[in-house]
Formats: structure tokens, sequence, C-alpha cells
């Protein structure tokens, strides 16, 4: 696995402060994309552990207020167990950071069906995720108004309610982060 990029105080990709790290690899090629050049698998530096140590570093701040995954597409098959690593220690020392991903494929058609990778590897990576922004980018239905997605048809979910109801639940409200609990909270 490789990746194109990581910001370590990005403020656009999910509430507060956010440490982002933008995966190589997409297979979508949705029109307009804002990250074209991560599509290529081979864009950017390979991801090894130095890079697990400094995402956890960057983390540490309690300013910082979690995890987003980005890419290039997290959910490619080349890309899930080097993120389902990252993700575990994440989970390990940093229980209380909200973890987003940010994926072209959905929920319920392609993630929980087993149609991109590992379903095992999936559905681990899934529950250890708060949320879930799913859905290819749609210039049709883009919408600079939008909090947190570019098209109106992309989805905001609570993964943990998602996956314990066996359905799609969207997160609701406005979101931020409470600083020092680590909670979405709505306003």
């Amino acid at each position: 696995m490789n990746y194109a990029v990581i910001k370590k105080n990005d403020i656009a990709n999910g509430p507060g402060v956010r440490v982002s790290l933008f995966v190589s690899g997409c297979r979508h090629h949705c029109k307009n994309c804002f990250n074209q050049e991560a599509w290529d698998f081979n864009c950017g530096s390979p991801f090894t552990e130095d890079t697990i140590a400094e995402i956890l570093f960057a983390l540490a701040p309690d300013y910082v207020a979690g995890l987003s995954l980005l890419g290039g597409e997290p959910f490619e098959p080349e890309n899930q167990e080097g993120l389902l690593k990252l993700v575990r220690q994440v989970r390990q020392h940093f229980p209380q950071k909200t973890i987003w991903c940010y994926t072209g494929f959905t929920l319920e058609t392609d993630l929980l069906t087993g149609r991109t990778g590992n379903p095992d590897t999936v559905l681990e990576l899934l529950s250890l995720l708060d949320v879930l922004v799913d859905g290819k980018f749609v210039e049709a239905l883009k919408d600079p108004g939008l909090l947190f997605r570019g098209s109106s048809n992309q989805n905001i979910i609570d993964v943990p309610k998602s996956l314990a109801a066996g359905h799609t639940v969207l997160l609701e409200g406005r979101w931020y982060r409470t600083m020092g609990s680590g909670n979405i909270d709505e306003a």
C-alpha cells in the first residue's frame, strides 16, 4: 500500500482538527475528483511501520479530534490490510478519538455484501470506524454548501449504529468534537 499525503492539521474532513491520511489507488475515477493524482496505486510513498508511528504521534495532542481516512480509495482491496493495522493501533492508543473514513463504495451495496476485498477484513475495519462517508462523488450533484461531503448522493453514516441495526443509520445534526470527551455531539 502507498499513501499520497498525511495532513496533520486538517479541518475539512470531519469535525475538529484531524489527522488525515490520503491513501493511493482508486478505481472509481469520479469525474472531476479533487484528488485524481491519488488514483494511481504507486502514487506517493510506501505505507510502513514508520508511517503508522508518524500518524500516532500526530494524533497525540489533546486538540486533535481524530483520524480521517481518504484517498484514493481506502476500501480498495490493496489498502484494506494496511488501514486495518493502522486503525487497530489508533483504537488501542486513542480510544477517545473519532475515526472517519471516506469511500466511493456504499455501505449496504458494496461493503457489507463482500463485493470488495476480504469480507472479514472489511467488516473488522468497519467495526473500528465511527463515521463512514459513502458514495462516489457525482459532479452533477456537487453542492459546496454540504458539510463534510462533496455531492448530495453521499451519506454520512453512524457506523456503530448501522452495524447494530443491520442497515444504514445516518449521522444527524451538526457535528463537532467536544474537547476532552472525544464524542461527536449534536449542537
